[in-house]
């Protein structure tokens, strides 16, 4: 019977995580067009994707050993490129703000499979890391972030002071700032636009 190719890849990973550089060559081989596709939509730029599509894989194997028990190999390198193009790119542009732009004008693109995949996993990121907030807390940032209530509005429908809202908010945004940072290295503002919204 035929080895199917996810367990193809599969089996190259697990020997890669080892220190296999066959199996990385035969990783980069079967991921090397679709990452430098996936890169040169934001750089518009053939040699500088190309720089970039090589950095992402000497990252992956350089830090190789990240890579036991990740659930979805796909999703970890396609994040592990976004992430890196826009640190890249933000050395360029010099803020946040200037990168949002970049990525607003590929908002419209997300019907691609690795868009979805990767929007999927910075949602999920961010439902986990909303559910460790207290439960008030979590509470009024549904009500403020998800219902677009403002904070006059979610007081009074608590009865609890504005200030008190605020101070609720400004928690769990600190919170979310740090775990992006620390998870995809990159900024609560560039996070905010890749995922469409979702805390405006």
């Amino acid at each position: 019977m035929p080895t199917r190719p996810e367990n193809t890849e599969n089996d190259l990973l697990q020997r890669m995580i080892e220190g296999d550089q066959v199996a990385f060559t035969g990783l980069y081989e079967i991921y090397n067009r679709r990452i430098f596709t996936f890169i040169i939509k934001y750089v518009s730029s053939v040699p500088l994707a190309e720089d970039l599509t090589q950095e992402v894989f000497i990252k992956i194997w350089e830090n190789r050993q990240n890579l036991m028990g990740v659930k979805s190999f796909d999703a970890y390198l396609f994040i592990t490129a976004r992430n890196h193009t826009l640190n890249n790119l933000k050395i360029v542009f010099r803020s946040d703000e200037a990168i949002a732009e970049i990525i607003a004008g590929f908002i419209a693109t997300r019907n691609h499979t690795e868009e979805e995949l990767l929007h999927k996993e910075y949602v999920l990121f961010l439902r986990k890391i909303l559910s460790k907030l207290p439960e008030r807390t979590r509470e009024i940032f549904k009500l403020c972030r998800e219902q677009e209530k403002s904070y006059e509005e979610v007081a009074k429908s608590l009865n609890i002071s504005r200030n008190a809202v605020k101070n609720h908010m400004v928690h769990s945004m600190k919170v979310l700032s740090s775990s992006i940072k620390k998870e995809f290295g990159i900024s609560l503002t560039l996070f905010m636009v890749i995922i469409g919204g979702y805390l405006r």
